[in-house]
C-alpha cells in the first residue's frame, strides 16, 4: 500500500506538472496567433488534430497502459510535451498563414497525443488507489480531476504573462526545461508495476465496452463539447475584438474560471452531500437539467443584448459551477463502472469521447463565432447541454459491487 501511495503521488505530481504546460501552450498560441492577425476559423484549426489525436491516444494509451504499466504512458506523456513545446519554437515569421497553421497542427498533434497519455495513467491510477478504501473512490478522483483544472487555469495565467512578458519562443523554451526536469524525476522513483493488468488484453477490446459505458462516454461526448464550444476561441476573441481586454486580463480571467472550475470539482462529493443527494446516477440527471437552464439563460441574455458583460462574465461562472459538478460525477460514474481488469482500457475509451466532444466544440467555437458571434456559439452549447442531459436519462445503474458511495466524512 505504501509503494501505491508514493506511485499515486507521484503519477499526480507529473500531471500537475504537466497540467500546467498544457493550459499555459494552449493559450500562448491562441493569444500569439490572434495577435498576428489569424481569423477565429484558423485559430480553431490550431487545435484540431491535438483534439483529433486525444482521440485516438486515449483509445491506444488505455491498452498500452493495461500491457506495459502506468508509468511509461506517463513518462511518454512527458516526453513528448517537451518535444513539442520546442519544436513550435523553429516556426518562422516569414512563413504564410497556410503553411504556419499546417505546422501548428502537426506539432499540437503530439501534443495531443502527450496530454492524454498522462491524463490516462493518472486518471486509471486512482481506481488502484482507491480500491482498498471504503467510500474514497468519488473523493479522490474530485480531489485529481478538480486540481488539474485549477492548475490548468493556473496554466493559462502562466502562457498569457510568459508571453506578454518574455515573448512567445522564449515561454516555449522555460516551459520544456522545466518539463524535463520533472521528468527526469519521475523516471528516477516510478516503479514499473502500477496498473498493469494480470489478463494480456487484444486491441480489439478498446472498443468493445458495456451499453453502461458507451451511453456514459456519448454524455461525455456532449458534455465537454458544450463548454469548448464557447470556451476555447470564442470567448478570448470577445473578450478582446468587442470588450478590449488585454492578454493579461484575459489569461487571468480564464485561469480564475478554470481555478474555480476546479475547485467545484474537488468539493463535488461535499455539495451533493449538502442536497442530500446519494444516488450518483440521479444526481446526475438533475445537474445536467441545471446545466442546460443556466446555458438557455446566458445564450437568451446576449442574443437579446441584456446585461451582455455581466452575462458574459457571471453567467459563465454561473456555468463553471454546475459544469463542475456535472464533470465530476462523470469521472466518478467511469470509475465505478469500469472493472478492476480493464479499467485503463475503459478509461481510455471514456477520455477518447471526451476528446471527440473537444474537437467537435473546437471546430464549432471557430465556425459559430464567426457566423453569429459569441451569441451564435451560446447557442450552440446549449443544444449540446440538452442532448447531455436527455442522454442522462438513460444511464444504468452503478453496479453494486463497484459502486463506492461518497462518505462525506472522507470528503
Amino acid at each position: 500500500m505504501a509503494a501505491l501511495s508514493r506511485n499515486y503521488a507521484l503519477v499526480t505530481a507529473g500531471y500537475w506538472a504537466f497540467t500546467i504546460t498544457d493550459g499555459a501552450l494552449r493559450l500562448a498560441v491562441l493569444l500569439h496567433f490572434h495577435e498576428l492577425g489569424y481569423s477565429t476559423v484558423s485559430l480553431a484549426f490550431l487545435f484540431l488534430l491535438y483534439e483529433v489525436m486525444g482521440i485516438v491516444t486515449n483509445l491506444i494509451g488505455g491498452w498500452v497502459g493495461s500491457r506495459a504499466g502506468l508509468h511509461r504512458v506517463l513518462l511518454s506523456g512527458l516526453t513528448l510535451q517537451v518535444v513539442a513545446l520546442l519544436v513550435l519554437t523553429v516556426r518562422q515569421p516569414s512563413w504564410s498563414e497556410l503553411v504556419s497553421v499546417m505546422f501548428v497542427m502537426g506539432v499540437q498533434a503530439v501534443s495531443g497525443v502527450a496530454k492524454d497519455l498522462t491524463k490516462t495513467s493518472s486518471k486509471s491510477a486512482v481506481k488502484f488507489e482507491a480500491s482498498s478504501v471504503d467510500g474514497a473512490l468519488f473523493r479522490l478522483v474530485a480531489i485529481l480531476t478538480g486540481s488539474k483544472n485549477a492548475l490548468k487555469g493556473v496554466g493559462f495565467f502562466v502562457g498569457a504573462a510568459l508571453l506578454s512578458q518574455v515573448g512567445y519562443e522564449s515561454a516555449l523554451r522555460l516551459m520544456a526545461a522545466v518539463l524535463a526536469v520533472v521528468a527526469v524525476v519521475l523516471a528516477g522513483f516510478l516503479t514499473d508495476d502500477l496498473g498493469r493488468s494480470k489478463v494480456r488484453t487484444p486491441l480489439r477490446s478498446v472498443l468493445s465496452k458495456s451499453p453502461a459505458i458507451n451511453r456514459l462516454a456519448t454524455a461525455r461526448f456532449f458534455l465537454f463539447g458544450a463548454r469548448d464550444i464557447w470556451f476555447v476561441v470564442a470567448l478570448p476573441v470577445f473578450l478582446d475584438e468587442q470588450l478590449g481586454w488585454s492578454f493579461e486580463a484575459i489569461g487571468a480571467f480564464l485561469a480564475a474560471w478554470v481555478i474555480g472550475y476546479g475547485v467545484v470539482q474537488t468539493l463535488a462529493p461535499r455539495v451533493l452531500a449538502f442536497f442530500g443527494s446519494i444516488d450518483e446516477v440521479k444526481s446526475a440527471q438533475v445537474w445536467a437539467l441545471l446545466l442546460t437552464a443556466v446555458s438557455a439563460a446566458i445564450a437568451l441574455m446576449v442574443a437579446v443584448d441584456v446585461g451582455t458583460t455581466v452575462a458574459v462574465v457571471g453567467g459563465l461562472i454561473v456555468f463553471g459551477a454546475v459544469f463542475a459538478v456535472n464533470s465530476s460525477l462523470h469521472s466518478y460514474l467511469i470509475l465505478g463502472y469500469a472493472s478492476d481488469e480493464s479499467v485503463a482500457l475503459d478509461v481510455g475509451f471514456y477520455y477518447s469521447a471526451n476528446a471527440a466532444g473537444r474537437l467537435a466544440g473546437t471546430l464549432l467555437s471557430g465556425l459559430l463565432y464567426l457566423l453569429g458571434g459569441l451569441a451564435g456559439a451560446l447557442w450552440g452549447s446549449l443544444v449540446f447541454v440538452a442532448v447531455t442531459w436527455l442522454l442522462s436519462l438513460r444511464l444504468a445503474p452503478l453496479p453494486s459491487t463497484g459502486r463506492q458511495a461518497p462518505n462525506p466524512r472522507l470528503a
